[in-house]
């Protein structure tokens, strides 16, 4: 099996041989350099280790540069344990993870484990960006503890996702995972569907259920949404998750719960606790191990992976790909309804296509999230494309009346299949072309 090469960047020669001796007993290849200018152009090593004490550059700029580059690659920052402030400038810049010295070899492997977890290929997650490994490599660190979880993010971002991550990268992968959005079952039915009842503990009871909760028992649940919960039933989960245990509605006894709590919403729950419609003590029981799914905006490197992901997803039997001027609408758009649109627009676009390639006509971007240089290109492009489709319908309208409507001869006359020109009459009637009116009877 070929060594998994890792760059030490370390000016220390003493550091950086026993960091390279731990590194070569556990099977990775070291390429160490003392200066960080020298490989600011990049190396084929997949992780960089890099150390707060050069003295050419500062570890943040590199990291900064090194993200720049686009080259995909992870950088652990390796910083003194008394420069915490250092360590959250270097993920700020872009690192994937950080070191505080001095650390055992356990440590720094574990470390390096995580972050080659990130570089495999992962179902259902798309993670080119270092904002996204960011937040997946803190996710990982999540699922080695029973602590909960809250994630945040914009609708569409993913977090469903995310939480089901960090369930199935936890002790608790065999169990069950079970997700609940509080927004989408009525006040009424939530603590009921939450927490289970008896038969007959209310109308329309008429047998015994369990709850949620106890459903997830020895795994993960996810509460979606946690905000759109009322003030009544937010004080009866907190109680939950204090005593770690259930009593369904209409019962007297309770259920004890192994399980961990993962709780997702798209607000600011710091704002609705000031605004009194969130529980302070429940938002402190829930902010335990907090995750922040950035908009998709602000993860760029992330776009066209994720529409390959979905191209590769939902397309039959052909074989499609972007198109360059795809590629670069998708760019420039401003993704308002993040990967949920985005998954959207590639279903769409694979219907709409005409051909094997996918282009930006097939994606029908709404002009007013594009910036505005590419939304003028995209309607100028838009105005060419809408004369050249009205020039070729009037082709083959002209050309319909000349063999008075017989469609063998029209097809063979514009060098088409016959059930090629079915689809060209098609398309026209759907843009509103009476061709009974413009042809005849002989239409």
């Amino acid at each position: 099996m070929q060594c998994k090469k890792i760059q030490l960047i370390e000016p220390d020669l003493d550091t950086a041989n026993q960091m390279a001796g731990i590194l070569a007993l556990a099977g990775y290849q070291v390429i160490h350099s003392t200066s960080g200018r020298e490989v600011l152009s990049g190396q084929d090593a997949s992780i960089t280790l890099i150390s707060s004490e050069l003295s050419d550059i500062s570890m943040t700029d590199w990291i900064r540069r090194h993200q720049q580059s686009g080259s995909g690659r992870s950088a652990i920052a390796v910083v003194n344990q008394d420069q915490g402030l250092l360590a959250a400038d270097a993920m700020k810049a872009g690192a994937t993870d950080y070191l505080l010295r001095p650390f055992e070899p356990n440590q720094l492997l574990s470390l390096l484990r995580r972050v080659e977890t990130l570089e495999k290929p992962m179902a259902n997650i798309v993670a080119e960006s270092w904002r996204s490994k960011q937040v997946l490599q803190l996710a990982h660190r999540a699922a080695c503890t029973n602590a909960t979880v809250l994630i945040t993010g914009e609708s569409g971002t993913g977090k469903e996702v995310l939480a089901r991550y960090v369930h199935e990268h936890s002790s608790r992968s065999k169990a069950p995972f079970v997700a609940v959005n509080c927004a989408a079952i009525p006040e009424s039915m939530l603590e009921a569907v939450l927490f289970g009842h008896m038969k007959g503990a209310f109308t329309g009871a008429t047998q015994t259920q369990t709850g949620k909760f106890e459903e997830a028992n020895g795994g993960t649940i996810l509460l979606d949404e946690i905000a759109e919960m009322s003030p009544a039933l937010q004080a009866k989960l907190l109680r939950v998750l204090q005593e770690r245990e259930v009593e369904r509605i209409g019962s007297h006894k309770t259920v004890k719960l192994d399980i961990r709590v993962v709780a997702a919403t798209n607000q600011d729950l710091r704002v609705a606790v000031q605004k009194g419609i969130f529980r302070e003590d429940l938002y402190y029981r829930l902010d335990v191990l907090p995750l922040h799914w950035p908009p998709l905006r602000e993860r760029p490197e992330d776009i066209l992976p994720l529409c390959r992901f979905f191209v590769q997803k939902y397309q039959e039997k052909s074989q499609c790909r972007l198109g360059e001027d795809a590629q670069g609408a998708l760019l420039q758009y401003h993704w308002p309804g993040n990967i949920r649109e985005l998954e959207n627009i590639i279903q769409r676009a694979l219907v709409m296509r005409h051909g094997d390639v996918i282009t930006a006509q097939d994606l029908m971007l709404p002009m007013e999230h594009m910036n505005g240089q590419q939304s003028h290109r995209a309607m100028q492009e838009c105005g060419h494309i809408e004369a050249k489709k009205k020039a070729e319908f009037q082709y083959i309208i002209d050309t319909l009346r000349q063999f008075g409507g017989n469609r063998t001869q029209t097809a063979n006359a514009l060098g088409v299949t016959t059930r090629a020109l079915r689809y060209k009459l098609a398309a026209m009637r759907e843009q509103g072309i009476d061709l009974q009116a413009v042809l005849g009877s002989a239409a």
